[in-house]
């Protein structure tokens, strides 16, 4: 068969027939009498076996080494195959995720784009303070998308930069707390943290709703920060898992603060009262209990003034003269 026949049956053009016999990979093992290369069936079958080899990834090396080598071992190679088209699929998908956020921007011009790339890549910068500047310019004329920003405030282990990166997810419209919320679902405890610490800086209502759910969340640190910030919001939902907090020693000062804003409003204070007294008289251990004491320095109310009174007389020393101490504040004050 002659080299225009084996190029339309195989789909291989005959320049790449004759690519292939110059590297020695197909040779035709005839010529005809006016001189033009004559395929057999064994060399049209060997040309099928490359194109199978070549449309794994192999190169044509390793498509000769794969033909002719007895003892070249395919499982290696495979291994190294495998490798590598993950490492295709994972730039390739990256450059799909990048192509569209920047369309998600919608550039008004070529500027437009090439603003939005170079604040994309330096999210991803190995520097910090690239990073916190790429946060800090996200919301000025071309803005990063939200989900890139997202995406960035949740690995970023820099304060700093996670810091700008809330300020920026702040003010960057009404998709982030959704997005966000999907963080609080992650195997990854600092993911979740992340997660939380921006809802928290969110003041919309959805972002207040999510919070409202991370109240239940299995994990203490996420049930932690979602209740701080809505205790300053002046929801009192929050009241149960900022006692746990104070008796558990977590973040027990700012605890104690989230209580006062809400004992803010009479009915709730005389609530949060009875439970910190409640369970200062309880069984919880002597530090948890000068905690709880120490927290109603911030409760007002006659139930609260009552309860530290009784508790100046504690047979616990340190409760006793926290009582004591509290009680010459509030007259002082009074």
């Amino acid at each position: 068969m002659l080299i225009g026949d084996v190029a339309r049956r195989s789909g291989v053009s005959a320049r790449m027939l004759r690519h292939y016999e110059s590297l020695g990979l197909v040779r035709p093992t005839g010529r005809t009498h006016a001189g033009y290369r004559e395929y057999s069936a064994e060399d049209i079958r060997r040309v099928f076996h490359v194109e199978s080899l070549r449309s794994l990834g192999l190169s044509l090396r390793d498509v000769g080494r794969a033909l002719d080598d007895p003892g070249f071992a395919p499982a290696e190679l495979v291994d190294d195959l495998v490798r590598r088209t993950r490492d295709r699929i994972a730039a390739e998908t990256a450059l799909l995720t990048r192509l569209r956020r920047i369309g998600a921007a919608e550039p008004a011009g070529w500027e437009d784009v090439l603003q939005a790339v170079a604040l994309l890549q330096a999210l991803g910068s190995k520097s910090a303070g690239a990073r916190q500047r790429a946060a800090l310019s996200a919301v000025e004329a071309v803005p990063v998308p939200v989900d890139a920003l997202v995406e960035a405030v949740l690995s970023e282990s820099d304060p700093n930069v996670a810091g700008a990166l809330r300020w920026a997810l702040a003010r960057s419209g009404e998709d982030a707390p959704a997005l966000l919320a999907e963080g609080l679902g992650s195997p990854e405890a600092e993911v979740r943290e992340r997660a939380v610490r921006s809802l928290a800086e969110i003041p919309d209502g959805q972002a207040t709703a999510l919070l409202r759910d991370a109240l239940t969340h299995p994990d203490i640190v996420v049930r932690g920060y979602a209740a701080l910030e809505l205790g300053a919001r002046g929801v009192a939902d929050a009241v149960p898992t900022l006692i746990d907090l104070i008796v558990e020693g977590r973040n027990d000062a700012d605890a104690a603060d989230a209580l006062t804003t809400l004992a803010s409003e009479p009915a709730l204070a005389d609530r949060i009262a009875a439970v910190l007294v409640d369970l200062a008289h309880g069984t919880v251990g002597s530090s948890a209990r000068r905690r709880l004491t120490q927290a109603l320095a911030g409760i007002p109310g006659d139930m609260t003034a009552r309860a530290l009174a009784d508790l100046s007389h504690d047979k616990d020393r340190a409760v006793a003269l926290t009582a004591t101490y509290i009680l010459v504040l509030r007259d002082a004050r009074q």
